[in-house]
């Protein structure tokens, strides 16, 4: 009973159908990040793929990409084996299952939290700081821009040779699309490695099926305190008071170690 309900909790892909959004180019970009503030925290990796139409754009982890279109296309779905399924749902797990629209006026935000879908929009009045300065990557000319948001300042290279005023996660609004961006830090770094045209729609691309539209103050507060959140269920499961006590103890620490990408609210 634990593992069923674990499985639904940490693959709940299955319950939401998406929105469309009709593509006609893709900009795909590897992220490495560090999830820990230690001194010594180990990178990670993973890949997103910019969905891109005159007038809006929409980013989204390439695995949940694939997960989701399986699921939608009915190619990946439940067999009641929990090891086989887990298994299969595995693939596709993400540390960012969030999809990210971007339109002129508005940033709309959806993501999944336990099972259930959540969803914000935050006006889009991003300020940037263009500089004289350039560099060429993957082939295209590329200009630098500074700018101080969610508690970090971050550096981007756009290329008015592309000239979509789109870019990674909420970044755009420069006068062509974002090639590179990263915190002064260097804790979250994309870079763009993919550029095409395109032209379909994208069934499973946007917005989760019954989705509750929350404050974005909700989404951040959970987000960043999610593993002081897991302390209390560990009552219910571990009987033994030092490895209980353990258990609290490692998940404080990730809590104050926890690196999100968003330091504050704006």
């Amino acid at each position: 009973m634990k593992i069923v309900i674990f499985l639904s909790t940490i693959f709940p892909l299955f319950l939401f159908s998406q929105k469309s959004f009709p593509v006609e180019y893709e900009a795909d970009y590897k992220l490495v990040y560090k999830l820990k503030n230690t001194q010594y925290a180990p990178q990670n990796e993973t890949t997103f793929a910019l969905l891109i139409n005159k007038s809006s754009s929409y980013f989204k982890n390439i695995n949940k990409y694939i997960g989701d279109s399986l699921i939608l296309e009915k190619k990946l779905k439940e067999t009641g084996n929990t090891v086989k399924d887990l298994a299969n749902y595995g693939k596709y797990r993400t540390q960012f299952p969030e999809g990210i629209g971007t339109t002129n006026a508005k940033i709309y935000y959806s993501t999944e939290i336990e099972g259930k879908a959540f969803d914000y929009e935050e006006e889009n009045n991003i300020k940037w700081k263009v500089v004289n300065e350039y560099k060429t990557i993957l082939g295209f000319k590329s200009q630098k821009a500074i700018t101080k948001k969610y508690g970090r300042t971050w550096i981007a290279w756009f290329t008015e040779e592309i000239p979509f005023p789109f870019g990674p996660y909420k970044f755009n609004d420069l006068p062509g699309l974002i090639v590179e961006v990263y915190d002064d830090k260097d804790d979250y770094h994309y870079t763009m490695y993919s550029f095409r045209k395109r032209k379909y729609v994208c069934a499973s691309a946007n917005i989760f099926k019954n989705s509750k539209t929350v404050s974005k103050e909700k989404i951040f507060d959970y987000q960043r305190n999610k593993y002081q959140k897991y302390l209390n269920r560990f009552d219910n499961f571990i009987e033994n008071k030092e490895e209980l006590e353990e258990l609290k103890k490692r998940s404080m620490q990730a809590s104050k170690e926890y690196n999100p990408i968003e330091l504050s609210i704006n």
